[in-house]
């Protein structure tokens, strides 16, 4: 007679035969898309869906398709979408950002009101309107504590104000490179590694060059890209004007 099979590995097992797939999830128009975990077959970019955060669910919209999950990412951790957003949770999700856009305006007007020499870059409002995030640039220090206080008059909600440098204030505001391209900070970048002078040096890049430079004021992060192989390849290829050794007879100098 064979032995009862328990729940559980029957669960398991089914939750194991389901196609799982990964699809790429914005919780807020400014953020990256962050994989999630699905498997609604019938989702699309636009859609708007309901996903865990860990302690609770919020909307988010669907910015990349779906794709199957690959094997070596099955022991990786994801957080899941629960279920699509319902018509109401869509408008208020809605609702809620350009009360964020409106908000930006807001706290500009405030600020200038106030003296203030800084930028307002972004508000975030918290699901429950409780907390309200002013995410600014300035290149000084800002004494904002009364400004806290008429934010609080006027958004009736806890002001948490929160400064940002150059690099996160691009990233957040998006733009278009000199490549032509959607800046990589917005577009893919998920942090951002020091980029120093050392780098342009070594790809033989005029250091006065105002093109190092990109649109938040600072030296490129592509610079970054091809400096691995530019060290490699000058640590064992011949330097410029030595006598060249090659194998096949060659007795020049290495000019460049």
């Amino acid at each position: 007679m064979s032995e009862p099979i328990e729940p559980a590995a029957t669960a398991a097992a089914v939750a194991e035969e389901t196609p799982q797939y990964l699809v790429g999830v914005r919780l807020r128009e400014p953020l990256l898309a962050e994989d999630h975990l699905t498997t609604d077959t019938d989702l699309h970019v636009g859609d708007l869906v309901m996903v865990d955060t860990g302690g609770g669910t919020t909307v988010g919209e669907v910015r990349r398709p779906k794709r199957p999950l690959p094997s070596f990412k099955r022991d990786r951790v994801y957080r899941r979408v629960v279920r699509r957003a319902t018509t109401a949770e869509g408008a208020e999700w809605r609702d809620r950002r350009a009360r964020e856009v409106r908000g930006v305006e807001t706290c500009q007007r405030m600020a200038r009101g106030r003296g203030l020499n800084m930028k307002i870059v972004d508000v975030e409002i918290e699901g429950s309107r409780r907390r309200v995030t002013v995410f600014f640039n300035s290149e000084e220090r800002v004494d904002f504590r009364d400004l806290v206080r008429d934010l609080a008059r006027e958004f009736h909600a806890r002001i948490e104000m929160r400064q940002i440098g150059a690099r996160d204030t691009t990233k957040l505001l998006d733009g278009i490179g000199p490549c032509g391209r959607q800046l990589c900070c917005s577009s893919h970048l998920r942090k951002f590694d020091p980029i120093s002078v050392k780098m342009a040096k070594a790809q033989d890049m005029p250091l006065t060059d105002s093109r190092l430079l990109g649109n938040c004021g600072r030296l490129k992060c592509c610079l970054l890209y091809e400096f691995s192989t530019y060290e490699e390849l000058r640590s064992r290829l011949p330097r410029v004007n030595t006598p060249c050794s090659a194998s096949c007879g060659g007795s020049g100098c290495m000019t460049g």
